[in-house]
């Protein structure tokens, strides 16, 4: 087994890396997410997706696009940690950052066989979904239901009593 480490790479990497796996005939899914304090939610959203195909690609937001995307006071963990976490599970074969305010980019560039989003969307709300239709990228719906999130995680934390 990789170390988590090794599992981060550049776009340019990953590319080259995916042409090997797609030349063996492997499925290639790619998934995405901020992934700022990894919880349950992640892990299951993480395994469901690696359970669509036969390679794992997860995308990290950058910690420009998180902060535009959550606002002040976030992220809460570097954009290193959280690839660094998100590349230790054993269901991630890859991970790369992206700092666009979407994956459309990283999709047309990889090119993945399914793109995996989590139940808070629908087939029909992926806000990928024109451009997964246009490069023939089946979009699955993958994890359980969306009952976890960091901002409530952080609520909790910041209203538990200091001792």
């Amino acid at each position: 087994m990789r170390n988590a480490a090794s599992k981060i790479v550049s776009r340019e990497r990953l590319r080259e890396l995916l042409a090997r796996h797609k030349s063996h005939g492997d499925r290639v899914v790619f998934a995405n997410g901020c992934f700022d304090t990894l919880h349950v939610g992640h892990v299951r959203y993480l395994d469901g997706a690696r359970r669509e195909g036969d390679v794992l690609v997860v995308g990290v937001n950058s910690d420009s696009s998180v902060c535009g995307l959550k606002g002040p006071g976030r992220p809460i963990l570097s954009e290193s940690a959280r690839a660094d976490l998100v590349a230790a599970l054993r269901s991630v074969d890859y991970v790369v950052l992206f700092s666009e305010p979407n994956v459309e980019a990283l999709l047309e560039s990889l090119r993945p066989d399914v793109h995996a989003k989590g139940t808070d969307y629908t087939v029909e709300t992926v806000p990928e979904r024109a451009i997964a239709t246009r490069l023939g990228i089946r979009v699955a719906i993958v994890g359980d239901p969306k009952n976890h999130s960091t901002r409530e995680f952080l609520d909790s934390v910041r209203k538990a009593p200091h001792v």
